[in-house]
């Protein structure tokens, strides 16, 4: 029988591989979670048994029975909460010492600089479906100089070995990040924000403005491990960067 304390142990593997400093610098990080659906929650489980510090997270949504089969706050004994309480709560008993932060709210695009500016976050992780919003967030980053990771549209696809991770620059085949890549041209920025992005056509084709593309709430189709391999690498993306690993 290990006598280390859990606590100590819960990470030991980790050590192994990054080393006492990796640790510790990912124990001093803060990275702030906007969405915490069905790519959102995995990125944030993802970062705390990455062995992050400090996490804010933010979405105003309540669990609903049409999240189960994606989400990981999504249970029947969940229904009806606050995502990000019913998170707080399993990410407490993952890493009791981090500081996790929990805000119920709808982000709106106005408020979107001024969060940041009264946060020292280290990165963000954007994962955000309604479209006003992630432009507003990821043109705030950009104009910051703070790192952000943006989820691209993981519905409506099934293939996970399409999943790729490059600059909002270099995508295609993405409807959104079409989308997302016009209108940061727009504003002046055609590179220098990382996305998760899958080039796989859509599985059905949708008429007019998709919801994926639109930001809008109709119901378009998704399986359980297209969003969780979209928030792997988002917090993947994240770690390597607080670690300053080469890419």
């Amino acid at each position: 029988m290990d006598d280390a304390h859990p606590i100590a142990e819960a990470f030991s593997r980790l050590a192994l591989l990054v080393g006492e400093e990796g640790c510790r610098r990912l124990k001093g990080a803060s990275v702030f979670v906007c969405g915490t659906g069905g790519v959102g929650s995995w990125a944030v489980e993802t970062l705390l048994r990455s062995g992050i510090g400090n996490l804010v997270m933010m979405d105003a949504d309540i669990v609903k029975p049409s999240n189960i089969n994606r989400q990981l706050c999504a249970l029947h004994s969940t229904l009806g909460r606050p995502k990000v309480e019913v998170l707080a709560e399993r990410m407490r008993d993952i890493s009791p010492e981090a500081s996790i932060t929990p805000l119920t709210k709808h982000l709106a695009p106005e408020e979107c600089r001024p969060l940041l500016e009264n946060h020292h976050f280290d990165c963000v992780i954007d994962a955000i479906d309604e479209r006003p919003t992630k432009l507003a967030l990821l043109e705030a980053c950009y104009q910051m100089k703070l790192p952000v990771i943006s989820s691209m549209g993981a519905a409506n696809k099934i293939d996970p070995s399409q999943v790729r991770v490059a600059d909002i620059g270099e995508t295609y085949g993405c409807p959104l990040a079409r989308l997302i890549r016009k209108s940061l041209h727009k504003k002046g920025i055609e590179s220098g924000i990382r996305v998760v992005f899958s080039p796989e056509l859509p599985l059905h084709e949708t008429s007019g403005n998709t919801p994926e593309a639109a930001g809008e709430k109709r119901p378009i189709g998704t399986i359980a491990f297209m969003p969780a391999i979209f928030g792997l690498h988002c917090a993947a993306e994240a770690v390597h960067l607080l670690l300053n690993c080469e890419r």
